[in-house]
């Protein structure tokens, strides 16, 4: 009995860990969604039509490694207008949360709130037993179809590949002089 209680608890461990649903692969048609933005708006699937747009899961509002990410998109943010990219963060988070992160770090982006983490299960951000999603992303074009999907994303360079990946997509112009 003593043995068995410890493969139990590291049963539900790894069940805890589990992806909730795949992630989606290019040409994938991104699902619909509705969720609130930190600005008090309500962002839908279907008033991106005709807009490229990048939408990243992150697990957590003001820690290390979302905050680097946020603030790398910030960051590069001439570049990421200058392409045409729409970004959009997604986190469990509350909305009265995003909105604090994105004053606290001057974020030029909406942030989302899957709540009820409807989104993060239909693309394969969620975690079974975990209360945050995955960091992963997807880049979308204008059709609404998945162009590139990133299930490994470093929060420091991620949005250098996502501008990398649209252009050579053709998503988005070439820097001038390249």
């Amino acid at each position: 009995m003593q043995r068995a209680i410890p493969m139990i608890l590291a049963a539900l461990l790894l069940a805890g860990l589990a992806e909730g649903g795949k992630m989606l692969e290019p040409t994938d048609t991104f699902p619909a969604f509705e969720l609130a933005a930190h600005d008090g708006s309500v962002v839908r699937s279907e008033d991106l039509a005709g807009t490229a747009y990048l939408l990243y899961f992150y697990p957590k509002a003001n820690t290390p490694g979302c905050t680097k990410e946020a603030c790398a998109f910030r960051d590069s943010w001439e570049d990421v207008t200058a392409a045409g990219l729409t970004v959009l963060g997604v986190s469990y988070d509350s909305p009265d949360s995003n909105r604090r992160f994105a004053e606290t770090y001057h974020l030029p982006f909406l942030l989302l709130s899957d709540t009820d983490h409807r989104l993060a299960k239909a693309v394969g951000a969620s975690r079974a037993l975990l209360p945050f999603p995955k960091r992963i992303s997807y880049l979308v074009g204008s059709d609404g179809r998945v162009v590139r999907s990133y299930a490994e994303v470093n929060p420091s360079t991620h949005a250098a590949q996502v501008l990398a990946d649209a252009r050579a997509e053709g998503l988005a112009p070439a820097p001038p002089g390249s």
